[in-house]
Protein backbone atom coordinates (compact mmCIF):
# COMPACT_ATOMS: atom_id res chain seq x y z
CA UNK A 1 0.00 0.00 0.00
CA UNK A 2 1.67 3.54 -1.00
CA UNK A 3 0.78 7.09 -0.83
CA UNK A 4 0.87 9.25 -3.72
CA UNK A 5 1.26 12.79 -4.33
CA UNK A 6 1.66 14.75 -7.20
CA UNK A 7 2.53 18.06 -5.72
CA UNK A 8 4.78 17.22 -2.73
CA UNK A 9 7.90 18.50 -1.89
CA UNK A 10 11.15 16.23 -1.75
CA UNK A 11 11.39 16.18 1.82
CA UNK A 12 7.99 15.63 1.98
CA UNK A 13 7.60 12.99 -0.17
CA UNK A 14 11.12 10.94 1.94
CA UNK A 15 8.75 11.42 5.07
CA UNK A 16 5.81 9.55 3.37
CA UNK A 17 7.79 6.95 1.70
CA UNK A 18 9.23 6.15 5.57
CA UNK A 19 6.12 6.28 6.98
CA UNK A 20 4.61 3.96 4.17
CA UNK A 21 7.39 1.57 4.86
CA UNK A 22 7.01 1.62 8.89
CA UNK A 23 3.87 1.04 8.21
CA UNK A 24 4.54 -1.97 6.02
CA UNK A 25 6.90 -3.15 7.88
CA UNK A 26 4.00 -3.45 11.38
CA UNK A 27 1.32 -4.94 8.55
CA UNK A 28 3.69 -7.62 7.24
CA UNK A 29 5.16 -8.48 11.05
CA UNK A 30 1.60 -9.07 12.07
CA UNK A 31 1.03 -11.17 9.03
CA UNK A 32 3.75 -13.43 8.99
CA UNK A 33 3.77 -17.03 9.25
CA UNK A 34 4.77 -18.88 12.15
CA UNK A 35 8.37 -19.59 13.25
CA UNK A 36 10.05 -21.38 15.47
CA UNK A 37 12.16 -18.04 16.49
CA UNK A 38 8.67 -15.88 16.45
CA UNK A 39 6.99 -17.05 20.02
CA UNK A 40 5.72 -14.40 22.08
CA UNK A 41 5.76 -14.92 26.10
CA UNK A 42 3.14 -12.55 27.26
CA UNK A 43 3.99 -14.51 30.79
CA UNK A 44 6.49 -16.26 32.92
CA UNK A 45 6.70 -17.26 36.42
CA UNK A 46 8.19 -20.43 37.93
CA UNK A 47 4.98 -22.42 37.50
CA UNK A 48 3.10 -20.77 34.28
CA UNK A 49 4.09 -19.18 30.68
CA UNK A 50 1.41 -17.70 29.11
CA UNK A 51 2.22 -16.93 24.72
CA UNK A 52 0.22 -15.85 22.34
CA UNK A 53 -0.66 -18.33 19.96
CA UNK A 54 0.35 -17.37 16.22
CA UNK A 55 -3.17 -17.95 13.74
CA UNK A 56 -1.54 -20.74 11.64
CA UNK A 57 0.21 -23.21 13.79
CA UNK A 58 -0.99 -25.99 16.03
CA UNK A 59 -0.29 -26.75 19.61
CA UNK A 60 1.31 -29.81 19.41
CA UNK A 61 1.02 -32.92 17.17
CA UNK A 62 2.16 -36.59 16.73
CA UNK A 63 2.99 -36.37 13.28
CA UNK A 64 6.16 -36.51 12.23
CA UNK A 65 6.40 -33.74 9.29
CA UNK A 66 4.30 -30.94 11.53
CA UNK A 67 7.82 -29.30 12.99
CA UNK A 68 6.11 -25.93 13.65
CA UNK A 69 3.89 -26.24 16.47
CA UNK A 70 3.77 -24.51 20.01
CA UNK A 71 5.27 -27.41 21.51
CA UNK A 72 8.72 -26.98 18.97
CA UNK A 73 8.52 -23.13 20.05
CA UNK A 74 8.62 -23.95 23.28
CA UNK A 75 11.61 -26.25 23.16
CA UNK A 76 13.19 -24.36 20.86
CA UNK A 77 13.27 -20.93 23.39
CA UNK A 78 13.44 -22.64 26.78
CA UNK A 79 15.01 -25.98 26.20
CA UNK A 80 15.27 -26.01 30.06
CA UNK A 81 11.89 -26.37 31.08
CA UNK A 82 11.08 -29.23 28.56
CA UNK A 83 10.20 -31.50 31.25
CA UNK A 84 11.13 -35.55 29.53
CA UNK A 85 8.51 -37.18 31.65
CA UNK A 86 5.63 -35.73 29.44
CA UNK A 87 4.74 -36.59 25.89
CA UNK A 88 5.40 -33.36 24.59
CA UNK A 89 7.87 -32.02 26.82
CA UNK A 90 4.90 -29.28 28.03
CA UNK A 91 1.70 -28.95 29.81
CA UNK A 92 -1.12 -27.40 27.61
CA UNK A 93 -3.28 -26.29 30.38
CA UNK A 94 -6.39 -25.48 27.41
CA UNK A 95 -6.82 -25.94 24.13
CA UNK A 96 -6.57 -23.05 20.59
CA UNK A 97 -7.90 -24.16 17.55
CA UNK A 98 -5.16 -24.03 14.77
CA UNK A 99 -6.09 -21.19 13.04
CA UNK A 100 -7.20 -19.13 16.31
CA UNK A 101 -4.43 -16.92 17.73
CA UNK A 102 -4.08 -15.47 21.48
CA UNK A 103 -3.58 -16.37 25.16
CA UNK A 104 -2.55 -20.18 25.64
CA UNK A 105 -1.48 -21.02 28.96
CA UNK A 106 1.21 -23.55 29.97
CA UNK A 107 2.03 -25.37 32.90
CA UNK A 108 5.86 -25.92 34.01
CA UNK A 109 5.35 -28.48 36.82
CA UNK A 110 2.52 -31.24 37.62
CA UNK A 111 1.46 -29.11 40.74
CA UNK A 112 0.83 -26.21 38.59
CA UNK A 113 -1.10 -28.19 36.00
CA UNK A 114 -3.44 -29.87 39.03
CA UNK A 115 -4.13 -26.21 40.13
CA UNK A 116 -4.96 -25.20 36.70
CA UNK A 117 -6.77 -27.89 36.01
CA UNK A 118 -9.10 -27.58 39.09
CA UNK A 119 -9.85 -24.45 37.94
CA UNK A 120 -10.91 -25.09 34.39
CA UNK A 121 -12.83 -28.18 35.91
CA UNK A 122 -14.67 -25.91 38.35
CA UNK A 123 -15.66 -23.11 35.55
CA UNK A 124 -13.71 -20.53 37.40
CA UNK A 125 -11.65 -19.67 34.25
CA UNK A 126 -12.42 -16.03 32.99
CA UNK A 127 -11.87 -16.49 28.76
CA UNK A 128 -13.12 -14.12 25.87
CA UNK A 129 -12.62 -13.85 22.38
CA UNK A 130 -12.15 -10.59 19.59
CA UNK A 131 -13.77 -10.87 16.61
CA UNK A 132 -14.59 -10.56 13.12
CA UNK A 133 -17.99 -11.84 11.81
CA UNK A 134 -19.41 -11.51 8.63
CA UNK A 135 -22.30 -8.80 8.66
CA UNK A 136 -23.72 -6.24 10.82
CA UNK A 137 -24.87 -7.79 14.29
CA UNK A 138 -28.13 -6.10 14.77
CA UNK A 139 -27.97 -6.76 18.65
CA UNK A 140 -25.60 -5.12 20.90
CA UNK A 141 -25.35 -7.64 23.14
CA UNK A 142 -26.53 -11.11 23.24
CA UNK A 143 -26.40 -14.63 25.05
CA UNK A 144 -25.84 -17.75 22.32
CA UNK A 145 -27.41 -20.77 23.30
CA UNK A 146 -26.87 -23.54 20.40
CA UNK A 147 -26.35 -27.13 22.15
CA UNK A 148 -23.93 -28.72 19.91
CA UNK A 149 -22.92 -32.21 18.64
CA UNK A 150 -20.48 -33.92 16.09
CA UNK A 151 -21.50 -33.67 12.73
CA UNK A 152 -21.94 -37.43 11.27
CA UNK A 153 -22.90 -36.36 7.61
CA UNK A 154 -20.51 -37.16 4.71
CA UNK A 155 -17.86 -34.70 4.18
CA UNK A 156 -18.55 -32.92 7.81
CA UNK A 157 -17.34 -35.65 10.31
CA UNK A 158 -14.06 -32.82 10.99
CA UNK A 159 -16.87 -30.21 11.92
CA UNK A 160 -19.50 -29.57 14.63
CA UNK A 161 -23.14 -28.49 14.45
CA UNK A 162 -26.24 -27.32 16.44
CA UNK A 163 -29.01 -29.60 17.58
CA UNK A 164 -31.33 -29.78 14.93
CA UNK A 165 -28.77 -29.87 12.39
CA UNK A 166 -28.88 -33.14 9.69
CA UNK A 167 -26.64 -35.58 11.07
CA UNK A 168 -26.14 -34.29 14.82
CA UNK A 169 -25.10 -36.52 17.14
CA UNK A 170 -24.91 -36.35 21.09
CA UNK A 171 -25.69 -32.38 21.14
CA UNK A 172 -24.53 -31.00 24.24
CA UNK A 173 -25.69 -27.19 26.07
CA UNK A 174 -23.26 -24.60 25.42
CA UNK A 175 -23.73 -21.04 25.79
CA UNK A 176 -21.86 -17.95 24.02
CA UNK A 177 -21.93 -14.54 25.82
CA UNK A 178 -21.62 -11.81 22.34
CA UNK A 179 -20.77 -8.20 22.76
CA UNK A 180 -20.83 -5.49 19.85
CA UNK A 181 -17.80 -3.72 19.89
CA UNK A 182 -17.19 -2.23 16.49
CA UNK A 183 -18.73 -2.01 12.91
CA UNK A 184 -17.43 -1.76 10.13
CA UNK A 185 -15.55 -3.06 6.71
CA UNK A 186 -13.42 -6.00 5.88
CA UNK A 187 -12.16 -5.47 2.23
CA UNK A 188 -15.12 -3.84 1.65
CA UNK A 189 -17.79 -6.21 3.04
CA UNK A 190 -19.50 -5.28 6.32
CA UNK A 191 -18.70 -7.21 9.46
CA UNK A 192 -18.57 -6.55 13.53
CA UNK A 193 -16.13 -6.63 15.86
CA UNK A 194 -17.16 -8.80 18.61
CA UNK A 195 -15.96 -9.67 22.03
CA UNK A 196 -17.57 -13.31 22.52
CA UNK A 197 -17.27 -14.96 26.51
CA UNK A 198 -17.59 -19.04 26.28
CA UNK A 199 -19.59 -20.18 28.76
CA UNK A 200 -19.12 -23.54 28.28
CA UNK A 201 -16.01 -25.15 26.58
CA UNK A 202 -17.48 -27.43 23.63
CA UNK A 203 -15.35 -28.09 19.88
CA UNK A 204 -15.56 -24.95 18.04
CA UNK A 205 -17.88 -23.73 20.05
CA UNK A 206 -17.40 -19.91 19.44
CA UNK A 207 -17.29 -21.05 14.95
CA UNK A 208 -20.20 -22.80 15.66
CA UNK A 209 -22.34 -20.21 17.59
CA UNK A 210 -21.37 -17.30 15.23
CA UNK A 211 -22.32 -19.75 12.34
CA UNK A 212 -25.61 -20.24 13.68
CA UNK A 213 -26.93 -16.40 13.88
CA UNK A 214 -25.56 -16.05 10.37
CA UNK A 215 -22.46 -14.02 11.13
CA UNK A 216 -19.66 -16.37 10.55
CA UNK A 217 -16.47 -15.40 11.76
CA UNK A 218 -14.49 -13.75 8.59
CA UNK A 219 -11.53 -16.56 7.28
CA UNK A 220 -13.53 -19.39 8.78
CA UNK A 221 -13.14 -21.86 5.95
CA UNK A 222 -14.38 -24.81 7.16
CA UNK A 223 -17.59 -22.96 8.42
CA UNK A 224 -18.17 -21.39 5.53
CA UNK A 225 -18.61 -24.40 3.56
CA UNK A 226 -14.92 -23.76 2.49
CA UNK A 227 -15.87 -20.08 0.76
CA UNK A 228 -14.27 -17.71 3.07
CA UNK A 229 -10.64 -18.43 1.52
CA UNK A 230 -9.76 -14.41 0.74
CA UNK A 231 -8.46 -13.19 4.08
CA UNK A 232 -4.89 -14.19 5.10
CA UNK A 233 -6.27 -15.52 8.48
CA UNK A 234 -9.21 -17.04 10.89
CA UNK A 235 -10.24 -13.31 12.51
CA UNK A 236 -10.94 -15.37 15.98
CA UNK A 237 -8.22 -14.29 18.65
CA UNK A 238 -8.02 -15.25 22.24
CA UNK A 239 -7.79 -11.97 24.12
CA UNK A 240 -8.31 -12.99 27.88
CA UNK A 241 -7.50 -15.46 29.79
CA UNK A 242 -8.28 -15.11 33.48
CA UNK A 243 -7.12 -18.40 35.75
CA UNK A 244 -7.88 -17.01 39.65
CA UNK A 245 -4.83 -19.07 41.13
CA UNK A 246 -3.99 -19.22 44.81
CA UNK A 247 -1.58 -17.26 46.01
CA UNK A 248 -0.86 -15.50 42.66
CA UNK A 249 -3.81 -15.62 39.82
CA UNK A 250 -2.77 -15.54 35.75
CA UNK A 251 -4.75 -12.55 34.05
CA UNK A 252 -3.18 -12.06 31.04
CA UNK A 253 -4.47 -10.34 27.81
CA UNK A 254 -2.70 -10.95 24.06
CA UNK A 255 -2.91 -7.90 22.32
CA UNK A 256 -5.70 -6.83 19.66
CA UNK A 257 -4.77 -8.02 16.31
CA UNK A 258 -7.63 -6.69 14.78
CA UNK A 259 -6.74 -2.90 14.04
CA UNK A 260 -6.44 -1.23 10.80
CA UNK A 261 -2.39 -0.94 11.74
CA UNK A 262 -1.91 -3.88 11.68
CA UNK A 263 -4.33 -4.85 8.95
CA UNK A 264 -5.61 -2.52 6.76
CA UNK A 265 -8.52 -4.54 5.05
CA UNK A 266 -10.41 -3.63 8.19
CA UNK A 267 -11.50 -0.55 8.16
CA UNK A 268 -13.75 0.40 11.55
CA UNK A 269 -17.25 2.59 10.82
CA UNK A 270 -18.62 3.32 14.26
CA UNK A 271 -18.44 2.32 17.80
CA UNK A 272 -21.18 0.99 20.23
CA UNK A 273 -18.75 0.03 23.09
CA UNK A 274 -15.20 0.19 23.78
CA UNK A 275 -13.22 -2.58 24.46
CA UNK A 276 -12.42 -1.85 28.05
CA UNK A 277 -15.83 -1.08 29.24
CA UNK A 278 -16.89 -4.56 27.89
CA UNK A 279 -14.02 -6.34 29.69
CA UNK A 280 -15.19 -4.43 32.88
CA UNK A 281 -18.69 -5.69 32.35
CA UNK A 282 -17.30 -9.10 31.88
CA UNK A 283 -14.96 -9.19 34.78
CA UNK A 284 -17.25 -7.05 37.45
CA UNK A 285 -20.57 -8.69 36.53
CA UNK A 286 -23.80 -6.75 37.92
CA UNK A 287 -25.32 -8.71 40.93
CA UNK A 288 -28.64 -10.21 39.56
CA UNK A 289 -30.19 -9.83 36.61
CA UNK A 290 -33.64 -8.49 35.46
CA UNK A 291 -33.99 -5.06 33.48
CA UNK A 292 -31.44 -4.73 30.43
CA UNK A 293 -30.63 -8.54 30.60
CA UNK A 294 -29.20 -9.02 26.91
CA UNK A 295 -31.17 -11.44 24.93
CA UNK A 296 -30.97 -14.87 24.35
CA UNK A 297 -31.16 -16.92 21.22
CA UNK A 298 -32.49 -20.34 20.92
CA UNK A 299 -34.78 -20.60 23.77
CA UNK A 300 -32.58 -22.38 26.47
CA UNK A 301 -34.18 -21.05 29.99
CA UNK A 302 -31.85 -19.18 32.04
CA UNK A 303 -29.04 -20.41 33.55
CA UNK A 304 -29.33 -22.17 37.40
CA UNK A 305 -26.62 -24.20 37.53
CA UNK A 306 -22.92 -24.31 35.68
CA UNK A 307 -23.43 -27.21 33.03
CA UNK A 308 -21.92 -30.42 33.59
CA UNK A 309 -17.92 -31.34 32.81
CA UNK A 310 -17.41 -31.98 28.90
CA UNK A 311 -16.41 -35.11 27.56
CA UNK A 312 -13.28 -32.42 26.22
CA UNK A 313 -12.72 -31.44 29.97
CA UNK A 314 -12.94 -35.01 30.72
CA UNK A 315 -10.68 -36.31 27.93
CA UNK A 316 -8.11 -33.51 29.06
CA UNK A 317 -8.18 -34.92 32.40
CA UNK A 318 -7.55 -38.29 31.80
CA UNK A 319 -4.49 -37.43 29.38
CA UNK A 320 -2.86 -35.57 31.95
CA UNK A 321 -3.35 -38.26 34.46
CA UNK A 322 -1.89 -40.37 32.50
CA UNK A 323 1.23 -38.13 32.18
CA UNK A 324 1.91 -37.58 35.67
CA UNK A 325 1.89 -41.13 36.32
CA UNK A 326 2.58 -41.83 40.04
CA UNK A 327 5.57 -40.23 41.94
Amino acid sequence: MHEHSSTCRHGDCNEINLRSLLINKTVSASMEPASLENLRVLYHSPDFIVVNKHWDIRIDSKMWYEKQTVQSQLRHRFPELADPGTYYGFRFCHQLDFSTSGALCVALNKAAAGKAYRCFKERLVTKAYLALVRGLVDCGRMTLDFSIGKNTSEGKTHMMCIAGAEGCENPKPCQTELQVLEYGSYSGDPVTKVLLQPLTGRTHQLRVHCSAIGHPIVGDFTYSLRTDSAPYRMMLHAYLLRIPLDPEPVEVTAPDPFLPSLDPHWAPQSQLCTLEAALLGLLQPAVGEGEGQSPRHSGIEKRKSPPVETEEQIAQCQQWLCEWGMD
